[in-house]
């Protein structure tokens, strides 16, 4: 698995492990499953995750803003939302829903 990476707009923080599915992430070129972004909140990670691959924020945020319905982000395994922090070393997950019958 390769991994990047990226850094946020805001002020230095210590870095956190950003993974996205690979679903999401072949939409973007050159992008990859699993990197390193220094940001304090889940906002601050999709924030740098957009100024890397423009677009990625729309696929994940709805306009509000706030987490779109069918995507979920867990913090340190606990479902969170854009205002989350994100302690130093902390993993974010991005998982989208899977529906099926």
């Amino acid at each position: 698995m390769r991994q990047a990476t990226v850094s946020a707009p805001a002020v230095m923080v210590a870095p956190v492990t950003v993974t996205i599915p690979t679903a999401l992430a072949r939409l973007f070129p050159d992008c990859v499953t699993r990197m390193k972004i220094d940001a304090a909140t889940v906002a601050e990670a999709i924030d740098a995750l957009d100024a890397r691959w423009p677009g990625m924020r729309d696929r994940i945020c709805d306009s509000r803003p706030a987490i779109r319905r069918h995507i979920n982000v867990f913090v340190n395994g606990q479902r969170s939302t854009l205002d989350a922090p994100l302690p130093p070393r902390s993993e974010m997950l991005v998982m989208t829903a899977i529906s099926g019958g």
